[in-house]
């Protein structure tokens, strides 16, 4: 093959900004950090809401949850990304979406892009958390009423406990997700992993010393994944349960 291998361009001055091809990547990969960590927090907290919302008795409470998830998980990914990005800022009040479209054009990029992919593992997420409830005995939820316990203390202190360290296998698989979806977010401009690699393969005509190292720094971004969420699985395991000893 007539390649003519480089690993050295990783050091050599980038075409722009003063940095190295290398300093590049490093930023594409904090910032797809960045961004895949924020959008998740993001993802847990509304998705444990609406997955509780889908398991209450209250039937219009329980609709606007199901309505959620599902327009949220069966729009693709990249049409709301655009929603996000050129759409929703002409529906804000004229004062906040001149503000957004006057913003570091970096910011305007990284907030639409998680937004949409927190919004997106939400709806996800709501099902995990629908699906552990669902799981548990109706003893469980029979018991704490019987107690005494409101409602929204059953689901507080008896089934959201029992239901979050069930679902911790299928949430580490939600988790790579979000790492492996916020390459989309190139599309609107956002240099992240994915999009750095490529911008560095325009600028060094080098593609397989630019996506190898794009692969790699996944690989990492899943291991450490994998590996964190089998800890906190095996600390979490219920025994008597699928997983527990």
């Amino acid at each position: 093959m007539g390649y003519n291998w480089n690993w050295g361009v990783f050091l050599q001055p980038a075409a722009s900004g003063g940095d190295t091809y290398l300093g590049w990547m490093f930023h594409g990969f904090k910032t797809t950090i960045a961004l895949s960590l924020s959008a998740w927090l993001i993802a847990l907290a509304v998705g444990a809401v609406v997955g509780v919302l889908r398991t209450v008795p209250n039937k219009w409470l329980s609709g606007l949850a199901t309505a959620y998830v599902e327009i949220f998980r069966n729009i693709p990914l990249l049409v709301q990304l655009f929603l996000w990005y050129f759409v929703m800022p002409e529906l804000l009040p004229e004062s906040l979406g001149n503000a957004f479209k006057q913003s570091n054009p970096f910011m305007q990029q990284f907030l639409s892009s998680m937004i949409c992919l927190a919004l997106f593992t939400s709806a996800r997420v709501a099902e995990q958390v629908r699906s552990g409830i669902n799981s548990l005995p109706r003893g469980q939820k029979n018991a704490a009423l019987a107690m005494g316990f409101t409602l929204p203390q059953t689901y507080r202190y008896v089934l959201l406990p029992m239901a979050v360290r069930l679902i911790v296998p299928p949430l580490t698989s939600e988790f790579l997700n979000i790492f492996k979806n916020s390459a989309v977010c190139s599309t609107i401009g956002l240099l992240e992993l994915a999009a750095q690699g490529r911008q560095l393969v325009d600028y060094t005509a080098q593609p397989y010393e630019s996506f190898i190292a794009v692969t790699l720094a996944y690989l990492v971004i899943n291991v450490v994944v994998m590996f964190s969420m089998r800890w906190l699985e095996s600390r979490t395991r219920v025994p008597g349960y699928i997983g527990g000893k």
